[in-house]
């Protein structure tokens, strides 16, 4: 049996002598790399902390004390240590483990994230609930040094070095740039400035000068001025301290004594502590060593080499983005493309290296990032800011206030937009076109292919005010790209199919399961017309009320949640025109979704060809389909 096996609750770690931790470190890093080289997930996060978690544990009594995980990407480590090994193989499966931590799962997850930057202001809630019902534990946030770019993370931070509230911030901190720090000067320091003996020593100096007449008061504030001089020269985390932190490091993460001696140190302190950590991403597996970004959140991979499982030549649709803003911005030197901390993930990796002055990364700073290109619009620019769907979320005021009301030319591109799969409900892009329609002076497409997307990507840079672009996580419809681009007319849809018995209308890829499904309801005698409605703002309105006349019944079909989308607004179109015979069926999401395949999703919850062959037998047709099918 592996010391891994032997593991089932945090408390049994607290039984194991060095060597039976460093060989347990490597179990850890085994099992990670076998789960992930068949499932996907975020390796090189995971990699970096084993030994930083297992201190965590040691020195920490979870579920009692409060463990907070920032983004939450970095959990595989603490869900191995607190009883979900035999589920661990389910991880980021359909109805398996989730790739974040969820409370449901255990008590062990007390704080559910996927988002970046929340961590401090959870754990500081933690700890003022504790104080207010007077009950004694401590409360821990790991945060990483990408998430400390968040501002959210600063407001937190503020708060607790105002409040002198009782907790421990651990900044993971896997930037080689800052390595340098690690070394004798700064261990010495941080030993020196946790010895209480430091503290005592400094109040007794301070104390005796100013006995002395007449010049003691002088000599101390003067040696006050020099103290704190050296400690801008030599101490590195004096920002923190300025802030009301007791700034502990920075330390090597990997070092797992070092480590638990300074957490030990940090629960004896009163107030809020930071421990800066240096850890490495993807510690232990030497292909995520060389290229973390890679392996930052990879799908399937062979472990032996390292090499990336892919499935499809088709190009994603993130990848034709990337290209067509590329070529667009070689003919025109105003386009300028911003991203939040998310360069690969957006395709903008390309524009980055082709056009370095054009292209600003802002770090995970959403808000910042929208309002940024708005006045880079007003200054003359053409900026186009790509960010995940699920992220955009946190920017919501921005787009309305500072790109919307003022009329501002940006282009909001909306990658991952609908369900993306393995990670699950905190990064399904499932609510953008509820919070993004409602925002007048917007104009809002969605591509059925990604033909389709490079159009509209022109057409986006080509108009006066703001205009949104939302498409999906996965790849293309695999159809020929045209060699020129074309003017899509702004709030036209585009009829693909007549019919006079039913009108399907998609938006997104899922125009082809509208096709799909019309031409099965075809074979059984059923004519649908198909609609790809291309524009979420301004709606077609004329087109749909047209079909909605000729058909009198229709079936909306979209990749997003039913409450204030796509279908929504084609029912309050019917219902503005005073349309009250006409039978409509929507079909979408209707609550939070869980993790799995992004086709799994689908299925699931009706968006396929069958979904769309139940929602006509609702509508009072399909039994004239089933008995052509049967027929044939």
């Amino acid at each position: 049996m592996g010391i891994l096996e032997r593991i089932k609750q945090p408390r049994d770690l607290k039984t194991l002598n060095e060597q039976e931790l460093k060989l347990l470190a490597q179990e850890i890093r085994e099992e990670i790399i076998d789960v992930v080289s068949a499932n996907g997930g975020h390796l090189a996060p995971n990699l970096g902390v084993v030994e930083l978690t297992l201190a965590i544990h040691r020195v920490f009594d979870s579920p009692i004390d409060k463990l907070i995980w920032d983004v939450g990407h970095q959990t595989y480590v603490h869900k191995l240590l607190t009883g979900r090994q035999n589920e661990f193989k389910s991880l980021r499966l359909h109805n398996g483990l989730s790739g974040f931590p969820k409370r449901q799962e255990s008590p062990h997850d007390c704080f559910e994230t996927g988002h970046s930057s929340t961590s401090i202001s959870a754990a500081v809630g933690f700890a003022k609930a504790r104080d207010l019902l007077q009950e004694k534990f401590h409360v821990v946030a790991v945060i990483g040094d990408g998430a400390m770019s968040g501002g959210m993370a600063y407001e937190a931070l503020n708060h607790a070095g105002h409040s002198k509230t009782n907790m421990i911030v651990i900044l993971n901190d896997n930037e080689m740039s800052i390595s340098h720090n690690v070394g004798a000067l700064s261990t010495y320091l941080c030993r020196l400035r946790t010895d209480p003996r430091y503290a005592r020593s400094k109040e007794e100096i301070e104390q005796l000068l100013k006995k002395i007449p007449r010049i003691g008061d002088k000599v101390a504030k003067a040696a006050e001025r020099a103290k704190d001089s050296l400690k801008y020269l030599f101490v590195p985390g004096l920002w923190f301290e300025e802030l009301g932190f007791t700034y502990l490091g920075p330390i090597d993460g990997h070092d797992q004594l070092l480590v638990e001696q300074t957490l030990e140190q940090a629960k004896q302190k009163k107030g809020p502590v930071l421990i800066h950590v240096i850890t490495k991403k993807g510690k232990g597996y030497l292909p995520a060593e060389k290229n973390p970004d890679v392996f930052h959140g990879v799908g399937p991979f062979d472990k032996e080499t390292g090499a990336i499982l892919k499935k499809s030549t088709v190009p994603t649709y993130t990848q034709v983005f990337g290209e067509t803003l590329c070529r667009l911005a070689e003919e025109n030197p105003k386009i300028t493309a911003i991203t939040a901390a998310m360069p690969s993930g957006t395709g903008l990796n390309l524009f980055a290296k082709r056009f370095p002055d054009r292209f600003f990364d802002v770090g995970i700073a959403e808000q910042h990032a929208v309002t940024f290109a708005s006045a880079l619009a007003f200054g003359g620019m053409k900026p186009v800011v790509s960010i995940y769907s699920t992220f955009y979320q946190r920017a919501f005021d921005q787009v309305l206030h500072d790109v919307c009301l003022p009329k501002s030319n940006v282009v909001l591109a909306i990658d991952r937009a609908g369900v993306v799969g393995d990670d699950g409900p905190t990064h399904h892009g499932i609510f953008d076109i509820s919070f993004l329609r409602v925002i007048p002076n917007l104009v809002f497409m969605a591509p059925k292919d990604e033909n389709e997307l490079q159009h509209m990507l022109y057409t986006a840079l080509r108009q006066e005010g703001p205009v949104a672009l939302r498409y999906p996580r996965s790849v293309g419809q695999g159809v020929a790209l045209d060699e020129n681009f074309k003017e899509l007319p702004i709030g036209q849809a585009e009829v693909l199919r007549e019919g006079k018995d039913l009108t399907l209308i998609g938006t997104g890829p899922l125009v082809y399961t509208c096709l799909e499904a019309a031409e099965e309801l075809r074979q059984g005698g059923v004519e649908a017309a198909v609609i790809n409605l291309r524009f979420l703002k301004p709606l077609d309105k004329e087109t749909i009320l047209h079909y909605a006349y000729l058909t009198k019944r229709m079936i909306t079909v979209e990749d997003h949640i039913l409450a204030g989308g796509m279908g929504s607004a084609v029912l309050e179109t019917l219902a503005d025109a005073g349309l009250k015979d006409v039978g409509i069926e929507c079909i979408g999401y209707e609550s939070f979704v869980e993790q799995g395949s992004i086709s799994l999703l689908q299925r699931e919850n009706g968006l396929s060809v069958e979904g769309i062959l139940q929602a006509a037998e609702r509508l009072k047709i399909l039994h004239r389909v089933r008995e052509g099918r049967n027929r044939g």
